[in-house]
């Protein structure tokens, strides 16, 4: 009334409608009052006019400001006067204009005053009440008086809100203030523009109006920064790598960014980041040449020396050096690669030190050395040569021992070597040993004869035995050469053959010399993992001497099957650690034999190293325990650096275990369904080199993997790739689908070459279909291969010449490469030497990755148009999400309103990336989804595509 100032047009109502109630003016405003205090039985209603109430107000405080009057200064009206009135409230729908029911209105409180006013002296009092329970579109409120002398100065309606505000990067609306009963009110907020959080920050509301407890913030997206609750763009040689309340950093050194809103800054001209340097990080040069190759030869030992060189001048500013020597040898005009045969200490790669000692080199011979240097960013850079001759006093190698002649008392053998001896040169002198093969004598007994020709007749042999033989060549000085392998060769059994002609026995040697032939194709490399070494006699003139202990084997993969006592193999090949060295931490998975735990190892002397543990469950039988260790015989037999590495076993105590290193990223395909397109595809091709390369050595070591997927590919947190599961016979326990039962066991379908699967050849070259596989799963980050194809429709497409599509964003030379592994033929797919070649170039050439390969969405990401076999169309937006790998942005399309497909086949690019998509690869995939449901008018087939 005071802001009006006049009367309201409030409703007045009494039971015998007297101008009992009034409008008065007193001290320069309006108030409502009434005096009746004499009468008895009052009932005197004031109504307000209808007040609209806001939907989310379900309660209102009224403040009520009045005069009451004291009774006791009324003569004679002590028993009839009252100093209280009461307050009303109705709920309605609608005006009723001046209709008034007092059956509509509930009581919401009794008023009193606190002070009463006397004759001359006026109190105001003021009151505030609260009014709950509103649900219709307005209330009135009504005030009785049942026999007061009361004046109503104000009447102030009001509900209590907390106000819009910003906190922390999210912005939250103005919001109505809870009921008595909800003292606090959840809030969720909204990030600001170019903002982002996992989980939406929130603020609880109080009943009083006030923002109180703030849980969770936002964070400003990769390439901003907060200014002033607002996310604003790096600047021009500035960045932001992801989502944080960071500010934009400058570019590191050797680097620049010369636009805004930059994620990383880009190498300079001649500066490189190597594939585990974050690209948060400073760039670096090429190292340059190593310098003063020098080559010792060992007096000691023939053909032996020592190559050593001094490091590169500049480093290129990094500390990760290493280097590889290559040997190439000279035979005639023939510059040849000098092979396996050549032995390195420590080893010829991944070199530290900067000498290394080479052995097994052959006389007569020159040798080209090349020792490359290498760091994170330069692949190989080939500097120095050296070019060597071998002195000639070296012995020549045997490289062959046939059988001339033979009857039941003696043998006649002959040999070849290598270099062959010139005309003019001193004849070379041979050692040739030969002992029964049956000797079962601890200490095995050889004869040695002394000869001066590649030939030999042993007689006074055995009827019908068998003989071990083996010959070296003795150089000018007595030094001898390399042994050969033993080789078998029996005698005739007694009478049989004594008149038989030399023409049936010559052909009984082009017999055997042709099975000889088959087994040695067949074993040529467990041939070579023998010893080469020269033995040691008990004296210069012995006629008898011990057997000596072989040599270190070539490096040659034994199947740990081919021991009787598979116990041995373990013990060969493992290490065998005290189970109090090992402590487990987490279960990380489980695998068909028991749990899989992270831990630590602490060998005696060692530092401590995280490894998982793989565990043997209780109750387990001896062939499942032999079953289990078997694995560790196989990965004991390898070392590189792209290869699971083994740290030992435990098999003397109860409980069985494998333990290997640690893998903090666990499998390749599901760490890159977890990070879907946050790589780059020049990570994404140095992941599959470090696969290839693990592969590579594999195959050198004539090691057949059969079981090639990324599942079984590990990744720690330096994005190194290294291959793992060696055990092809254990269920595939995550995808019992992904394996075709034949007569000789289980195939996993979708990664096994045409040949494997039909007629179960498997070979590096199968392994190489896989490894294409595995490339179409890396681009496609974690996909599965053939989508929800069955294995009958797998199979019978590829033998249809169907081939998987390219992955969006694949670089053509790429996908180039898995077309290649994919060859019907196997004898046409690359090796992995090549693949590694391949893969190394197009590292050094990132501008080679920029072409991207031709993606068709309908088949790619496998776009149906309709949703199941019976042409219906998706049912809702999630199902179309879900069918295209995207359904965790399920929230964000209904948290925009877009709920129908329609909506979603008007959707742009920019409306995709104003719903919260913000992962590019994410992006992609969801428009070309709209983009393929746009243009398909039913569901399109694989095969006919």
């Amino acid at each position: 009334m005071k802001a009006a100032g006049g009367e309201l047009g409030w409703l007045t109502w009494s039971p015998n409608q007297g101008d009992r109630s009034g409008v008065s003016m007193v001290l320069f405003f309006y108030t409502y009052s009434i005096c009746n205090v004499e009468e008895r039985d009052q009932d005197n209603w004031l109504r307000t006019t209808f007040i609209q109430r806001r939907p989310s107000v379900s309660q209102v405080f009224v403040e009520l400001q009045f005069i009451v009057r004291d009774c006791n200064s009324f003569d004679g009206a002590s028993l009839t006067c009252k100093e209280t009135f009461n307050l009303y409230s109705s709920d309605a729908d609608a005006d009723v204009g001046t209709a008034f029911r007092k059956g509509q209105f509930r009581k919401v409180a009794t008023v009193a005053p606190d002070e009463i006013t006397k004759k001359n002296d006026m109190r105001i009092n003021t009151e505030t009440k609260v009014v709950q329970s509103l649900s219709q579109k307005g209330f009135y409120l009504a005030f009785q008086d049942i026999g007061a002398c009361i004046a109503l100065l104000s009447v102030r309606v009001y509900y209590k809100a907390c106000p819009a505000t910003t906190k922390s990067l999210a912005s939250f609306p103005e919001t109505v203030a809870g009921g008595l009963n909800q003292q606090l009110k959840k809030v969720s907020g909204k990030c600001v523009d170019n903002a982002y959080s996992e989980d939406l920050p929130h603020i609880y509301c109080t009943a009083e109006g006030e923002w109180v407890v703030p849980v969770g913030q936002c964070q400003c997206d990769a390439g901003f920064e907060e200014v002033e609750d607002t996310c604003q763009e790096c600047q021009p040689g500035f960045f932001k790598a992801e989502a944080s309340r960071d500010k934009c950093e400058p570019c590191p050194a050797n680097t620049q960014s010369q636009d805004s809103r930059s994620l990383y800054c880009v190498c300079m001209d001649g500066f490189y980041r190597a594939l585990t340097d974050p690209m948060t990080g400073p760039c670096s040069g090429l190292p340059s040449a190593p310098r003063g190759l020098v080559a010792t030869p060992n007096s000691l030992t023939p053909g032996k020396l020592l190559l050593s060189w001094q490091p590169p001048e500049d480093t290129g500013g990094r500390s990760d050096i290493t280097y590889s020597v290559e040997c190439h040898r000279w035979e005639g005009s023939q510059h040849l690669p000098c092979g396996e045969k050549i032995r390195y200490d420590p080893a010829n790669t991944g070199l530290l030190d900067t000498k290394v000692s080479v052995s097994e080199l052959d006389p007569y011979l020159n040798y080209t050395f090349t020792v490359e240097v290498h760091s994170g960013v330069s692949i190989i850079l080939k500097l120095n040569c050296f070019l060597l001759r071998v002195s000639s006093s070296d012995p020549p190698k045997i490289t062959s021992m046939r059988l001339v002649e033979r009857d039941s008392t003696s043998l006649s053998l002959s040999w070849d070597v290598f270099p062959r001896p010139r005309v003019q040169s001193q004849p070379i002198r041979y050692e040739l040993a030969y002992r029964k093969k049956d000797n079962k004598i601890d200490v095995t007994t050889y004869v040695v004869l002394k000869l001066e020709k590649n030939s030999v007749q042993i007689s006074d042999l055995s009827p019908g035995t068998a003989y071990l033989v083996k010959v070296q060549a003795l150089g000018d000085d007595g030094n001898q050469g390399v042994s050969s392998l033993e080789e078998q060769f029996e005698t005739l059994s007694e009478g049989a053959g004594r008149n038989r002609s030399r023409k049936n026995l010559l052909a009984l040697f082009g017999n055997r010399l042709t099975g000889l032939f088959f087994l040695q194709v067949t074993s040529t490399r467990l041939l070579l993992s023998l010893n080469r070494n020269t033995h040691t006699r008990q004296g210069p003139e012995d006629t008898y001497f011990s057997s000596p202990e072989q040599l270190k084997p070539l490096k040659t993969y034994v199947d740990p099957h081919t021991y009787e006592d598979p116990n041995v193999a373990v013990l060969k090949f493992a290490t065998e650690i005290h189970p109090s060295h090992i402590s487990k931490q987490k279960v990380i998975g489980a695998g068909e034999f028991g749990e899989v735990y992270r831990g630590t190892l602490k060998a005696p002397g060692k530092k401590e190293v995280a490894v998982a543990i793989k565990t043997l469950k209780p109750g387990y039988t001896e062939k499942q325990r032999q079953d289990f260790l078997s694995e560790a015989s196989i990965m004991g037999q390898f070392s590189h650096q792209n290869i699971i590495r083994l740290e030992g076993v435990v098999t003397k105590f109860k409980h069985a275990m494998i333990v290997t290193e640690f893998m903090e990223n666990g499998a390749l395909d599901r760490y890159l369904r977890d990070h879907d397109g946050e790589f780059s595809s020049h990570q994404l091709v140095g992941m599959m080199r470090g696969i290839a390369a693990g592969m590579k050595y594999l195959s050198e070591m004539s090691y057949v993997h059969r079981d090639l997927a990324a599942r079984n590919i590990l990744v720690n947190t330096a994005l190194e790739c290294k291959v793992s599961d060696f055990g092809l016979s254990r269920v595939l326990e995550d995808d019992p689908e992904g394996t075709y039962t034949t007569s000789g066991g289980k195939i996993p379908i979708r990664w096994t070459a045409p040949e494997a699967i039909a007629y179960r050849k498997f070979t590096s070259a199968s392994d190489v279909w896989s490894f294409g596989i595995v490339m179409w799963e890396v681009m496609a980050f974690g996909e599965r291969p053939y989508w929800d194809m069955s294995n009958h429709e797998v199979m019978k497409a590829i033998n249809e010449a169907f081939r998987l599509p390219a992955p969006m964003d694949c670089p053509s030379a790429v996908y180039q490469l898995m077309l290649q592994c994919w060859l019907q033929d196997r004898a046409k797919r690359p090796r992995f030497g090549d693949i590694v070649s391949l893969l190394d170039k197009l590292l050094r050439s990132p501008d080679s990755l920029k072409t991207i390969a031709d993606f068709d969405p309908r088949v790619s990401i496998r776009l149906p148009s309709t949703s199941g076999s019976d042409g219906s169309p998706f049912r809702s937006v999630s199902e179309w999400l879900e069918s295209i790998k995207m359904s965790q942005y399920s929230e964000n399309f209904t948290r925009a309103g877009v709920v129908t497909m329609d909506q979603v086949l008007q959707m742009k690019n920019e409306d995709i990336k104003n719903i919260g998509v913000r992962l590019p690869g994410h992006l992609k995939r969801i428009a070309y989804s709209i983009l393929g449901l746009k243009d398909q008018t039913s569901t399109l087939s694989v095969f006919a595509v």
